[in-house]
């Protein structure tokens, strides 16, 4: 990233991939952890966490996904895609529990090889748990599948507890009458709500202190209250103007950002577009002919997705 040396950091601190080295405990995301943890140590079968799109699900999968790792009582399986057929997701269920088999070998088989490790597992001490992400794409045959996992159990607790992640539209899907079965057998329910003001100050010093900036407070108060309500307390869109942010500084040299950084990151930003945009060739001109190369590139980053 192109600004990193002028900064002082080691890594960019906005960038869209989950990573839990920049995890920030905001209150919403660390109640929504505890909850999760709480309800899988309980035994609990079924938990879902909802949130709408860019409010930090996945980085938050992936932080229960270590926090569980950590921890010996608990086997993981992890299913981050899950438009697949019923078959597929039992394929993906043995494959994370390391389980061998042949791929002509009938649904049955591999349903009594699951139960059979599964049972090795419980007779161990551990629970095993499988999070499967993007749970709103499930198609209703998956759900079904999903839920007759969780019929293997012994007489006293599940040999599987399993967490939903998904967008609202999960809740949809879960509201037809031909999956209330599965439904009831929800037991927790969480949904991650988007950031408050103060939040998204502590969740900016702390990414850029990730990163390895030392210097200065960067983004002013008022610029951070602006953040925050452009941005509606949703950690993409937050990443995404301040990303630009640092861009737009960075390319007239300012060690600090200013409003009119902020408002052409805003402009920039397809989502938060209420006027005309700013041309991008306006930053280009900015950063003069020896920064050409990375201006093109934050355009290419734009059009790719972080507008």
């Amino acid at each position: 990233m192109m600004y990193l040396k002028f900064f002082g950091m080691r890594e960019s601190p906005f960038s869209l991939t989950p990573d839990t080295a920049f995890y920030y405990n905001n209150p919403s995301h660390q109640e929504a952890l505890n909850t999760l943890l709480v309800a899988l140590q309980m035994g609990e079968g079924f938990i879902k966490l909802t949130g709408e799109v860019g409010t930090g699900k996945t980085l938050l999968c992936r932080k229960l996904l270590r926090e569980l790792a950590d921890d010996p009582s608990f086997v993981t399986a992890y299913i981050p895609n899950p438009a697949l057929k019923p078959t597929a997701l039992r394929y993906a269920l043995a494959d994370e529990l390391g389980i061998s088999y042949h791929r002509n070998m009938g649904q049955h088989k591999v349903m009594q090889m699951i139960n059979d490790r599964l049972v090795e597992e419980k007779a161990a001490g551990r629970k095993v748990v499988l999070i499967i992400d993007e749970a709103q794409a499930l198609p209703e045959d998956c759900l079904e599948a999903v839920r007759l996992l969780t019929n293997l159990e012994t007489e006293k607790s599940k040999l599987l507890q399993v967490v939903l992640f998904g967008q609202p539209e999960l809740d949809l899907h879960l509201g037809r009458p031909s999956v209330r079965q599965l439904r009831q057998r929800i037991t927790f329910s969480y949904v991650l709500a988007p950031m408050d003001g103060a939040a998204i100050a502590g969740y900016l010093s702390h990414r850029l202190a990730i990163a390895g900036y030392q210097g200065p407070r960067l983004f002013p108060p008022p610029l951070v209250r602006e953040i925050s309500r452009v941005c509606q307390g949703v950690p993409r869109l937050v990443n995404i103007v301040a990303h630009k942010c640092l861009l737009a500084a960075y390319g007239e040299g300012r060690a600090q950002i200013t409003r009119h950084h902020l408002r052409r990151a805003i402009e920039d930003t397809e989502s938060l577009r209420r006027h005309k945009p700013i041309c991008l060739r306006r930053i280009s001109m900015a950063l003069g002919g020896a920064l050409s190369a990375g201006a093109a590139a934050f355009g290419a980053f734009a059009l790719l997705g972080m507008g």
